[in-house]
């Protein structure tokens, strides 16, 4: 049966590298495209609106962060349990898993969108708006949430279609979006006048179209056919979905906190230099969604080994696992190693693409592209290897690696650095967090390769 199995499916005999094409580059592109919404957004309002439009834009970035957590954890965990359930062999099984993360991605949009629309002034607050950014970031925050269910249904459903053999489906749906988002930002923003509203209408309308593309094809589920009881929740359905897609998800949500607490530390220290409280913060949200370019192709990739890792590990052949782990990791490694050094020898030509600002503006930028990104050399090992780790069923180590950067190294070092060096302390706090989840990452990755290696053993013994 299990020989069978090996046999039918592409997952256990295609060649790996064809294979990572065919998954990672639909989700690099997918990834890329949901970035490139809050980029876009930058772009028309850090030229219509100016510095305080770009500060908003960075205070509401953790929404969207949210957002991707959201989607990434019933997207990722639902996609990861399909396919270890196929490997297994258990099709009827593995609907359920589908069903299930549909309705939660669906869920949880409308609730967030909820929340927001109620509190939305003491939540950006909270965020760390200057009082002068915060009507800003009102108006646009007011609007854009109203296309979070679609937005979380775009991703995480994405998740859903790639693991149903249809990656080019998901690409396709984020790219319409994503057209129809700057066709009319240029439109509403540029020709209209409307600034911060105008790009907030026309990302939920790129959102909304592509959701309804996503639904469209969930509705038609090529591997078998969804009806009303795959929908139904279930409560160990639930749990094995959340378990596998936690590390994702805490990954984003380590993001979401930690940038809230940079705005905030960037607001106060701001305050007591020559940059004042806008500055760093508008500076900060540019660098964040540039280097969101280069995280989106190493998430990509960590999702297109996604299907490989998780069959071949559900049916034994961890030799195939290893190796899709070895060709990702110089994959992420030559990317990283492009991202690095575009951000260390063209900041300022990036900072210039979202609008013009003083020299104090440009002084700050570059720093902080060149210093708190200096770690993005080495900055591909941590997420591949939590994705790594949620693929073959091992969450609590996924998430502890999802971990590591974010709140055990980077959160505690930004308030220590910043407390002894002030706003350049925040900057140093970056490469040192990376150097030390990439290490940690690197020691986790071993041992995991050796304890495959003694199960081989073991099943070559046995037959």
């Amino acid at each position: 049966m299990e020989q069978q199995r090996k046999k039918e499916s592409p997952l256990a005999t295609e060649k790996i590298s064809k294979l990572l094409k065919q998954f990672a580059i639909p989700s690099i592109i997918a990834m890329l495209v949901s970035a490139i919404y809050n980029i876009v957004d930058q772009f028309f309002i850090g030229h219509s609106v100016g510095a305080l439009g770009n500060a908003a834009t960075n205070i509401a970035f953790p929404l969207s962060m949210m957002c991707t957590a959201l989607a990434l954890m019933f997207g990722i965990g639902g996609a990861s349990c399909f396919n270890l359930i196929m490997g297994e062999g258990q099709k009827e099984k593995a609907a359920y898993f589908i069903g299930n993360s549909v309705v939660m991605l669906l869920g949880s949009g409308t609730l967030l969108c909820i929340l927001t629309e109620v509190f939305l002034a003491p939540m950006l607050q909270a965020f760390g708006s200057p009082a002068e950014v915060l009507p800003y970031a009102k108006e646009y925050v007011m609007i854009t949430a109203i296309g979070f269910p679609f937005l979380i249904i775009t991703i995480g459903g994405g998740n859903l279609i790639r693991a149903d053999g249809s990656p080019r489906m998901t690409m396709i749906c984020n790219l319409s979006g994503a057209v129809i988002n700057t066709i009319l930002d240029a439109i509403f923003v540029m020709g209209f006048g409307w600034g911060m509203k105008g790009a907030a209408i026309a990302t939920i309308i790129g959102q909304i179209f592509s959701g309804i593309l996503v639904i469209r094809y969930l509705m038609h589920f090529k591997t078998m056919k969804l009806t009303r009881k795959h929908f139904m929740l279930q409560k160990s359905c639930l749990g094995r979905i959340i378990s596998l897609g936690a590390a994702s998800c805490f990954n984003q949500l380590a993001m979401m906190v930690v940038q809230i607490a940079l705005n905030n530390l960037l607001k106060y220290y701001g305050a007591l230099s020559a940059y004042g409280e806008a500055i760093p913060i508008a500076c900060a949200g540019i660098v964040t969604k540039v280097n969101q370019l280069f995280f989106s192709i190493i998430i990509g990739i960590s999702q297109g080994t996604q299907p490989i890792e998780g069959y071949n590990y559900g049916a034994r052949n961890y030799r195939r696992v290893r190796d899709t782990y070895a060709l990702a990791m110089k994959t992420g490694m030559a990317c990283a190693l492009g991202a690095f050094l575009i951000f260390q020898i063209f900041p300022r030509q990036l900072l210039g693409l979202f609008g013009d600002g003083s020299e104090s503006y440009y002084q700050f930028g570059i720093s902080y592209f060149r210093v708190f990104l200096a770690g993005t050399i080495i900055n591909f090992m941590q997420p591949l290897t939590s994705s790594f780790f949620t693929s073959i069923g091992k969450a609590y180590k996924g998430m502890f690696l999802s971990l590591t950067r974010q709140i055990i190294f980077l959160l505690p070092l930004l308030f220590a650095f910043s407390a002894w060096l002030g706003i350049d302390g925040i900057l140093y706090a970056g490469p040192v967090a990376d150097f030390m989840a990439f290490a940690v990452a690197a020691v986790m990755v071993k041992k995991e390769f050796k304890t495959m290696k003694n199960l081989e053993m073991n099943i070559n013994c046995s037959e």
